[in-house]
This record gives structure tokens, C-alpha cells and sequence, in this order.
């Protein structure tokens, strides 16, 4: 191989592409491909010093022919690029398939540190009206002037609605975060030294220091193993959950409480929240949710429970020397008396931080849910009604359960007795009431029921609590996901509501959990605005307050997205001060994984939530209804007739994704699938979303709405129009717009098609064609409806962000496919070079971290090539779930 000296002549460098890929001049403000290429250049420097100069040429000319590929969309750069890659012995295709993950892991952080700058610059100057952070952003202060000065408000109004206002924010178990925990507190220092090395009063000392410290913290996450080699367990999800809480959240709470006293001080508010003002809450999933689970037992939420109340006595512990007395009420006391005394400035000082912990965490840091299907509700009452001689509870119509659930709550009777015959899966959701039962309330936050279609799914939850001696029932919380359920769900909750025992027990208040849909992303996001709409007039013809508790995921397929313009595109009335939202995955990072995430994330979701109920976004025009709901069910024909309809469409899916590898990853304790045998519709939303993100095809977003757009242009040019005008208009249509466009940033149909060309039977390749021209003809169409020449015109920024990451995806890709078509088709031929690095090259040389997993079943190194290609695919994509 030609040397260093003479390919660093023949090829430019990465930082040179990196400057190719978003020319122009790089402002104060917009560092990024200044950051970017620092962190390459320390890496590479690093890969050379540890494997060598020609594993380091080998990474760059990679980078460039997909750099090359990224700019012409030449489809034989990748036939080059997969050559040369399965040219590559099986630990340095290990060690470049780490480099390319590794070197997406730092172009994230570079994103990062440069968002944090360019927001304190625009903090400094007071401006977020140069661009479209005004929509994305949700500052606290700015919107309590905006209320005040612009929308009318009074102080006094903007101030009630505040203190009473509630947000909760549900970390869940969902197994989206691919990155481990180790390399997340590697990658935490890596960032903390790059902002550093920026400060405006850094001295030539400091920054060598720094620049040490960066060199040394980027090599020991190169070196950490980045692939998990067991299946986490829900106690380990639960432990990294809750690190969160002892790293960022149990100081970031108070420090952003204390921010909204200053907004609040600056509008005239001469007066501080209050301390125990519900403003942002916590709950979790992690230990709870047994959906589809069947690692967490009753045994399992025991665990958890104990474990997050011990964590929370240690963070008390760290600030108070005794816990042995009733907690709040002294701390109470305590305050008053310093008010009284004329010392209030006193008490406005750590005591108010520690009683606003104290009101937000409680003594159980969170405040844990249980999830669980339906049918294992009605599992364990069919064997009650079994075992007592009365029928198969089963096999009765849903008038027949209401009326039997209703005369046992009414009653007093014990149903159950020492000798009903359980099976272990009767036996595990008894087991898990009678946790309820045995531990602390203040423990659980709400009981949901997912696959809920009934009133009677929820009564069944009431009587099994009153059964097990739960002595503070959980409020039941109604899941409604599948599009059917949707669509019924207001008539249902009207029925519950219509139960007189039940009105009694909920007290006016009522929380209702929506999920995303199995019938493609417009027919979804659409139902669940009109079942929120409708829901809330029900709740308000029964007198009932609602809280809608939204299922979101990290990608646009599941509910994703900025979170002020998701909030802000809701329903007129459905938020009213109330809000419940899961956290999950990778987001839970992006969301708190530093102090300066943690403050934006609460700023973010209390300031939207607070605009949205004093000042509501506009309500949808008839004729943009009617539009919507033609659309709509065009939309759902459109997907349904592939995903479900089309007889090949499952081995397609299964043949042209990396959905049988998913297992591997082992990122979650949760299976893939609610029933192993099942087919695609038992496949659970992450895993299916996960697959066509890795492939950059994004199917389940954009399938439906090309079909949708061409219906109701053809029918009438007039729409075309009006689709414009809901687009400017109306916030809801916007959004979903919106976030389509960012995902056709994301795609690219030439790397679908190189999967199909590797992986996929050729009698399916016409059915892989036909997809990617529907692709295509969808992105199009969006253009013409949104009115861009390009896609994200209108966003330059994110657009550059994506074209620098996208080299580096694109290697993994290639590199991903090819691994597939080695692992699933043995007679595969290649033949592999000489080693590239000196760490395998040479005899003398000690081992190096890199090891062949010889438990696996596949050729040596292609399942570790696999998850690491997965992984730095999900790094790139940043929202996979």
C-alpha cells in the first residue's frame, strides 16, 4: 500500500471534505464544522497511533468515496466502498466499523457543544427572532412576556395558570438508547472539554491541557467495548434510568424553578412559585412495564420500588443529617418560622431548593407505573369466575362483565381464596397487585392497560386492586393505540363515564394514554387529533378533567419530534394545564444526559404546555376536516395494502432490513415480538421502526401520504391550494409536514437500494423498485404541497448538520449491507487482504481490545461488524424508536 505521506497527497484530508460538504464561512455562531473536524483530526491521530497508517488511510478513503457518492448520488461509489470493505480481514473490519460509529458519536457531540454555544449567543443578545428557533425553542421567560405584552394576558392569570400547571415526564424501559451507559459519561467528558477549549478566556496553557484531556478522554471511548455482551436486565434499565436523577435532574429542578421565579419577578410577579406548585413531575416505566415483558415479575417492581426509595434517601442524606422524622411538614415549619421572623430572604435561599425537591421527588424519587395487557386482566378473571362456578368471565359479552364487575365492587365478598388453580401467568398479575399491596403508595403513579377497548378493561383493573388489599388504588389509565381503539375510544370512555360507582371513585379526574398507530403516521398523528378533540368534550359533558398521557417515541413514526411544536400542534383544549408524556430511549439522553439539556428540556415542555392553554392554536376550517379525513383514509387504504395486504411484503421487510439481527443488539430486556411466532403484526413498534431506519428508507412515516396527496389533487386542483393554506396556517398540519420533510432529509433510496440489491430474492426486486419510486413520488409531492424547491430550504442549519454526518453513515451502511448478504449467504465469496493494522500485524505486538466473539454462530467477526454498523447507524439517524 502506497505510504502516508504520498495518500495524504493524493486525497484530501477529512477535514478538507468535511468543509466541501458545508462550504461557506464559518460565522461566530456557526462552529460546527470547525468542532467537527477537530474532533475527527484528535481521532484519527489516535486510530493511527494505535493501528497504524494504513488502517488510517483505509478509514479516510472510505469517507471520501461515500463523501463522493453523498455528492453525486453515484451508485457505483458504493459497489467501490463495499468491495473495498469486504476486502478487510475480520478484526479490521471490526476496528473500521468502530471508527466510523465512533467518529458519528463525536460529530453528534460537535452538534451538541454547537447548539449550547449558538443558544448563549443568542441568550447574551435577547434574540430568538432571527430564525426558526422561535418555533423550536420555548423559553420561559419569553413566552411569559409574549402572554403579558402581545396576547393580552394579565400578570395575575399568566401566574395561576403557572403554579397549577402539571407536566409529567415518564422515563420508560424502551430499548432505543444503543449506546452504553460507560461510553455516555465518555462521551459527556468528551463534550465538557471541547466547550472548554472554546471558552473566549481560555489561556495557551489551559488549552494545551484541554487539548490533552480531549485527546485522552476520545481514545478511551475508542477503546471501550461499545457492544453489550449480555441482555440487560429491568433492574439494570432501572439503574440507568436513575442515574439521570443523582447526575442532572435533582439539581436541575430546583435551578429551573428558580429561573421561573426570575421570569416571573421580570413580568411583575413579586412573588415565587410555590414551593409545592406541581409544575414538573416524574414518573418511570422501568420495573413496571411487564407489556410484552416477561422479565419483569412482581419479584422485579419489589426491586425497583426499594431501589429508587434508597436512592432518594441517599440524595436526601447528602443534604440533611436525619431522615428519622415525618419528612416535609418540620421542613414546612422550619420555612414559615424564617418568613415570620422577617428573614424571608433566608428561607428563599437552599431551604426553598430542598422543599421544592422534596414536593417534586417525594421519598420514592419517581413515581413508578405498571403497564399490562388486557388479556392477562381477563385471564385472571376468567380463572375467578371459573374457579367460583359462575361461567367463563372470557367468553361474556361486554354488558354481562360491566354488570358482574360492578355488583363485586359494590359489594364486600373475598373472590379470592387460598385454592384457586393459577397458571404462572395468572399467578405473575396477582403477584404484581399484591407489590401494589405490600409497598409504600407514594411508590406508583398510575396503572395502565394497554390493548384497552372497554370500560370493563378498567373495572377489571379496580376489582383485581380492591381483591389484592391495594389500600390506595392506582388510578387506571385506558391505553388506546390501534386505529380501531382510536376511533372508539371517546364512545368508551363515555360509557365509563355513564358508571356511577366508577364517577365516585375517580373524583373529576380522569387520565386517558394514546399510543401511535398501525396505520402509517398521517392516518395516526390525524385520529389522534380528533379522539383527543373528542374525548375532551366528552370529559367536559361529565364534568371530568382530562389529562392526556402521550405515548411518543424518538422517531417521527412514533409521535416524535421538537417538543414545542408537538405540544403547540395540539388539539384547542386537550392540554388545559395537564400534561403526561413518555420520555424514551435515546431521547431520555438528548433530554437530561447534562445540566444544560435537563434545564432546556424542562424550559421546553413548561413553557409550551403553558402557551398552549392561554393561548391555543387554531382550530382546522371545515373544509381542511373534510380534506384530512378523505386524505386520511386514502392514507390508511395506501398502507395497509402494502404492509398487511401484500403477500410478500413480510419477507421483503424481512429480507431488505437487519430486523431478524435486531435481538443481537441486546438493548433492552423486552423481546421484539408480543408473541414469538407471530407475524408482522405482532411485531412491536421499535423494532419495525428501527429496521427501516437503519436502511434510511423510513417506510413506516412516509408510506400513505404520496397516495393521499395524488387523491385529492387529482380530484380537485382546487386542493392543492387549500393544502397550502392549512400548511401556513394551521399549526397541526404544519408540524406533520414538517417532520416528514426532515425525514426525507434523513433518507435515501439509492442505500435502500443497495440492501435490495444484496439481501433481496430477485423476484421481490420489482416490489423493492416499486417502493422506492413511491418514495420518490412522496417527496415530491410534499414539496409542491409545502412549497420548497428543496427539501429543508427553509431549516439550512439542520441541513447542514445532516450532510456532514451523512459520509459516515453511508460507510456503515455499505458496510452493514454487505456484513447481512456474508451472514446470510455463506456461499458469499471474498477474499480478504493481508491485516491493515500493526496491532494484528505484528507478532509482537500485545493484543489489543479487539477479540472475535467465539460464541457466535456467524463467520468470525461479522456479528460484532453487524451491531457496531447498527449502532453508528443509530447514532447518525440520533432518533431510531
Amino acid at each position: 500500500m502506497a505510504s502516508t505521506t504520498k495518500s495524504m497527497e493524493r486525497h484530501q484530508s477529512i477535514d478538507a471534505q468535511l468543509r466541501l460538504l458545508a462550504p461557506g464561512k464559518v460565522s461566530e455562531d456557526d462552529k460546527l464544522v470547525e468542532y467537527d473536524a477537530l474532533l475527527v483530526d484528535r481521532f484519527l491521530d489516535i486510530l493511527q497511533d494505535l493501528h497504524g497508517p494504513d488502517l488510517r488511510e483505509f478509514v479516510q478513503e472510505c469517507y471520501e468515496l461515500s463523501a463522493e457518492y453523498e455528492g453525486k448520488r453515484d451508485a457505483s461509489k458504493l459497489d467501490e466502498l463495499g468491495a473495498r470493505l469486504t476486502s478487510l480481514n475480520p478484526a479490521d473490519a471490526i476496528v473500521v466499523a468502530s471508527s466510523f460509529s465512533h467518529m458519528l458519536n463525536l460529530a453528534n457531540l460537535a452538534e451538541e457543544v454547537q447548539i449550547a454555544h449558538r443558544r448563549r449567543n443568542k441568550l447574551k443578545r435577547g434574540d430568538f427572532a432571527d430564525e426558526a428557533s422561535a418555533t423550536t425553542e420555548s423559553d420561559i421567560e419569553e413566552t411569559l412576556k409574549r402572554l403579558v405584552s402581545e396576547l393580552g394576558k394579565t400578570r395575575e392569570e399568566v401566574f395561576d395558570a403557572l403554579k397549577n400547571q402539571t407536566v409529567d415526564l415518564v422515563l420508560t424501559a424502551h430499548p432505543t438508547q444503543s449506546i452504553r451507559r460507560s461510553l455516555l459519561q465518555k462521551h459527556a467528558r468528551i463534550r465538557n472539554c471541547l466547550t472548554q477549549l472554546y471558552a473566549k478566556d481560555i489561556t495557551a496553557d489551559d488549552k494545551q491541557e484541554l487539548d490533552e484531556a480531549l485527546q485522552r478522554e476520545i481514545q478511551a471511548a475508542f477503546r471501550t467495548d461499545e457492544i453489550r455482551r449480555t441482555q440487560p436486565t429491568p433492574q439494570d434499565e432501572m439503574r440507568a434510568g436513575m442515574s439521570y436523577f443523582h447526575e442532572t435532574i435533582w439539581k436541575g429542578v430546583p435551578k429551573f424553578l428558580r429561573r421561573v421565579d426570575t421570569a416571573l419577578k421580570n413580568i411583575g410577579i413579586n412573588e415565587r412559585l410555590p414551593y409545592n406548585a406541581p409544575l414538573i413531575q416524574f414518573s418511570s416505566w422501568m420495573g413496571g412495564d411487564r407489556d410484552g415483558n416477561p422479565r419483569v415479575t412482581p419479584e422485579v417492581t419489589r426491586d425497583v420500588c426499594l431501589l429508587a426509595r434508597m436512592m432518594a434517601a441517599n440524595l436526601y442524606f447528602s443534604q440533611i443529617e436525619d431522615l428519622m422524622f415525618e419528612f416535609l411538614e418540620p421542613l414546612e415549619v422550619c420555612y414559615r418560622s424564617l418568613c415570620d421572623c422577617g428573614d424571608k430572604t433566608i428561607a428563599d435561599g437552599s431551604l426553598l431548593d430542598f422543599l421544592r425537591q422534596v414536593s417534586t421527588f417525594g421519598l420514592s424519587l419517581v413515581k413508578l407505573d405498571i403497564r399490562q395487557e388486557s388479556d392477562r386482566h381477563t385471564d385472571a378473571l376468567d380463572a375467578i369466575t371459573t374457579h367460583l362456578g359462575i361461567g367463563s368471565y372470557r367468553d361474556w359479552p361486554e354488558e354481562k362483565r360491566q354488570e358482574w364487575l360492578l355488583s363485586e365492587l359494590r359489594g364486600k365478598r373475598p373472590l379470592l381464596g387460598s385454592d384457586l388453580a393459577q397458571s404462572e401467568e395468572v399467578a405473575d398479575v396477582l403477584g404484581t397487585f399484591r407489590v401494589l399491596a405490600e409497598l409504600p403508595a407514594d411508590s406508583f403513579g398510575a396503572y395502565i392497560i394497554s390493548m384497552a377497548t372497554a370500560p370493563s378493561d378498567v373495572l377489571a383493573v379496580e376489582l383485581l386492586q380492591r381483591e389484592c388489599q391495594v389500600r390506595h388504588p392506582l388510578r387506571v389509565v385506558p391505553l388506546f393505540e390501534k386505529l380501531a381503539d382510536l376511533e372508539a375510544a371517546p364512545a368508551a370512555v363515555a360509557r365509563l363515564f355513564s358508571v356511577d360507582w366508577y364517577m365516585d371513585r375517580i373524583g373529576g379526574k380522569q387520565e386517558v394514554m394514546i399510543g401511535y398507530s398501525d396505520s402509517g403516521r398521517l392516518s395516526a398523528a390525524w385520529q389522534l387529533y380528533k379522539a383527543q378533540e373528542e374525548m375532551v368534550q366528552v370529559a367536559k359533558r361529565y364534568g371530568v378533567k382530562l389529562t392526556m398521557f402521550h405515548g411518543r417515541g424518538g422517531t417521527v413514526g412514533r409521535g416524535g419530534g421538537p417538543t414545542h411544536l408537538a405540544i403547540l400542534s395540539q388539539p384547542p383544549d386537550t392540554i388545559n394545564g395537564s400534561l403526561r408524556v413518555t420520555v424514551q430511549g435515546e431521547v431520555i439522553e438528548h433530554s437530561f444526559g447534562e445540566e444544560h439539556l435537563c434545564f432546556r428540556t424542562l424550559q421546553r415542555f413548561t413553557a409550551a404546555t403553558l402557551e398552549h392553554g392561554m393561548h391555543p392554536p387554531v382550530s382546522p376550517k371545515p373544509e381542511w376536516r373534510g380534506l384530512m379525513d378523505e386524505m386520511a383514509v386514502v392514507a390508511t387504504q395506501a398502507y395497509r395494502s402494502i404492509v398487511f395486504k401484500e403477500p410478500r411484503f413480510v419477507e421483503y421487510f424481512r429480507s431488505a432490513t437487519p430486523e431478524t439481527e435486531y435481538g443481537r443488539m441486546n438493548i433492552g430486556s423486552r423481546p421484539s415480538k408480543r408473541k414469538p411466532s407471530g407475524g408482522i403484526e405482532s411485531l412491536r413498534a421499535i423494532p419495525w421502526i428501527f429496521a427501516w431506519t437503519q436502511t434510511r428508507f423510513h417506510l413506516p412515516v412516509w408510506l400513505g401520504f404520496g397516495a393521499a396527496f395524488k387523491h385529492v389533487m387529482n380530484k380537485d386542483i382546487r386542493n392543492v391550494q387549500m393544502l397550502r393554506e392549512m400548511y401556513n396556517e394551521w399549526p397541526f398540519f404544519r408540524v406533520t409536514l414538517d417532520l416528514l420533510e426532515m425525514v426525507f432529509a434523513k433518507g435515501d433510496p439509492g442505500i435502500a437500494g443497495l440492501y435490495d440489491q444484496l439481501l433481496v430474492a430477485d423476484d421481490l426486486k420489482p416490489f423493492g423498485d416499486k417502493l422506492r419510486n413511491n418514495y420518490l413520488d412522496t417527496r415530491q409531492l410534499l414539496l409542491q404541497v409545502a412549497g420548497h424547491k428543496d427539501i429543508l430550504e427553509g431549516d439550512p442549519y439542520l441541513k447542514q448538520r445532516l450532510r456532514l454526518r451523512d459520509p459516515y453513515i453511508t460507510t456503515l451502511n455499505v458496510c452493514q449491507a454487505y456484513t447481512l448478504k456474508r451472514i446470510r449467504d455463506p456461499s458469499f465469496q471474498v477474499t480478504a487482504q493481508p491485516p491493515l493494522s500493526k496491532e494484528f500485524a505484528d507478532e509482537n505486538q500485545p493484543a489489543g481490545l479487539v477479540k472475535l466473539n467465539p460464541a457466535s454462530e456467524y463467520a468470525p467477526g461479522l456479528e460484532d461488524t453487524l451491531i457496531l454498523t447498527m449502532k453508528g447507524i443509530a447514532a447518525g439517524m440520533q432518533n431510531t424508536g
